[in-house]
């Protein structure tokens, strides 16, 4: 299957890569981003499974999926603690949408508009 990233996504991601670099520099930064494209493809692979979470609560047919869940998979030196929960949905065509990207402590019910 296949995921298309929406633009609050893309600016999410772009902004927690440049933080990631700020802070802990740039061979951090690619770390992060193999992880982050790996829980992209885990997503893919399979957006119902497990360990991801319904969160229809807050927009109809949203899950949310932990990027820690994903570090085996990272092609990169392991990540030592992810932070981030991706938001998505399955989009037309079954494909998967990716709707955000946020830190674990944000309050998603701030950040997902219900009406995308």
């Amino acid at each position: 299957m296949r995921y298309r990233i929406s633009g609050p996504a893309k600016a999410d991601i772009a902004a927690i890569l440049r933080r990631s670099e700020e802070l802990h520099g740039a061979a951090a930064r690619i770390r992060y981003r193999a992880c982050l494209i790996a829980a992209l493809r885990r997503i893919a692979s399979g957006p119902m499974g497990q360990p991801s979470i319904d969160r229809s609560e807050l927009a109809p047919g949203l899950r949310s999926f932990h990027i820690r869940h994903s570090l085996q998979e990272s092609s990169a030196q392991p990540v030592a603690r992810p932070v981030h929960v991706i938001f998505y949905r399955l989009g037309v065509g079954r494909g998967v949408e990716v709707v955000r990207v946020l830190h674990e402590r944000m309050e998603p019910r701030r950040h997902v508009d219900p009406d995308e």
